[in-house]
């Protein structure tokens, strides 16, 4: 078993190496396509756009929501804002309420069903040629949506566009931990949409043209992760995905571990599941880098982390059962047996270069991630927080939704 986990440690390795050197080498090809704008633009024609705000108790936050929407830097007569409350238990009906009087906003309500049935709703009732997802606790920079639309201007095949998403106003590690993921995040879905591979579209703004709803179909459950099925969706019928990098939506995020923890078990088990329904175009090369790149290097990430968590917490527990039967016999000596604990099962200094050249990417991407959404080149205390947080907290989320797919056990939502 030694063999068979270190030769997996050792891919594990070599693949995060060559994905993080694979997005270097991207960047450095695309970098003179990377515009960060820091001034108002105009378009030459502004089309009619709808936004949906579904709402499940978001009313401490859906108010604020609404007024960046109405705050956009985009003809008032052009958006159009649909507010669709998804049976809401708290005052999120009364919340939205106050905005009845507006002329270019409508309310729904209905019984709770889940997000993208508030979204199919807001679909039915669409007449705009593009139409977008705003999530209720998310609130939009003034100068989004247009920077977002300037794409769609210059490129008739763009079927939608992804913004960059960062968090707002961290309060504590957790949070912070989150702010440097985002950046990274956003470095990341650049060099997918160079790489023509984006496999998520998120709910904070992302913009499609109606188009693809009306040749593909409304939202579906997707294990919960609507927004990243419609994408696959989209791949997989050669729909064009674009990430616009200085459009910025800013979104609360989980300030517990235990929420934190929720999340990331939905995202993962839904990327999961979601790759495993669209299995048929995995290594097949008509499908471009988002069947030969993003979901095979997804999917073997995953499974090496959780194999390998495993292992390790199996040859802990093994140590400690061999010491409890030990001191049975012979009385408590553990510092012989603590010399020969090697929870990694393999000698990691070969490893440490590797790993230490996977950091210095990351640390780059995070960099170069708030480079390209706002403007900001400088190092961030944030990222201080995302190797600890994430390094440890990472593991249990990857183990528990590999185990709930194996035992078909769905996430909750919240």
């Amino acid at each position: 078993m030694g063999v068979i986990s270190g030769s997996i440690l050792y891919i594990s390795i070599f693949l995060s190496v060559y994905v993080q050197v694979f997005f270097l080498v991207t960047f450095f090809e695309n970098s003179k396509k990377i515009i960060t704008r820091n001034e108002r633009i105009k378009l030459k024609k502004y089309p009619s756009v709808t936004i949906i705000v579904p709402c499940f108790n978001e009313e401490k936050t859906v108010y604020k929501t609404v007024r960046s929407l109405l705050d956009l830097n985009y003809p008032k007569e052009k958006l159009k804002i649909f507010l669709i409350d998804d049976g809401s238990t708290d005052s999120t009906w009364n919340a939205i309420s106050k905005f009845l009087h507006y002329t270019n906003i409508k309310l729904f309500k209905k019984e709770n069903g889940g997000k993208y049935t508030a979204l199919n709703l807001g679909l039915q009732n669409i007449e705009t040629e593009f139409v977008g997802c705003l999530d209720a606790d998310s609130f939009a920079h003034s100068e989004s949506l247009i920077r977002i639309m300037s794409y769609f201007e210059h490129d008739d095949t763009i079927m939608a566009v992804a913004p960059s998403v960062t968090v707002y106003n961290p309060q504590n590690i957790i949070q912070n931990a989150q702010k440097a993921e985002y950046h990274m995040g956003v470095f990341m879905k650049k060099m997918l949409g160079f790489l023509g591979a984006i496999n998520v579209t998120p709910g904070p703004l992302t913009i499609f043209r109606k188009k693809v709803f009306d040749d593909l179909g409304p939202y579906r459950h997707a294990h919960n992760t609507e927004d990243m099925e419609i994408a696959y969706r989209m791949q997989k019928n050669h729909y064009k995905i674009e990430h616009c990098n200085d459009a910025y939506v800013y979104t609360n995020t989980p300030g517990t571990m235990k929420k934190l923890y929720k999340q990331r078990l939905r995202w993962i088990y839904g990327f999961i599941n979601n790759t495993f329904d669209y299995r048929g175009v995995l290594f097949r090369k008509k499908y471009g880098n988002f069947a030969l790149f993003t979901l095979p290097t997804g999917i073997i990430s995953i499974f090496s982390i959780g194999y390998l968590f495993g292992r390790i917490i199996y040859n802990i527990g093994n140590f400690l059962y061999s010491q409890v039967i030990k001191f049975q016999v012979t009385g408590l000596n553990l510092e012989n047996g603590i010399k020969h604990l090697d929870p990694f099962f393999i000698d990691t200094k070969m490893s440490f270069f590797l790993i230490i050249i996977v950091y210095s990417i990351v640390v780059f991407a995070i960099v170069f991630g708030r480079r390209m959404s706002d403007g900001k080149f400088r190092f961030s205390p944030s990222m201080f927080y995302f190797f600890p947080v994430f390094g440890i907290l990472a593991p249990f989320w990857i183990m528990k939704a590999i185990l709930n797919t194996i035992f078909s056990k769905i996430p909750s939502w919240r």
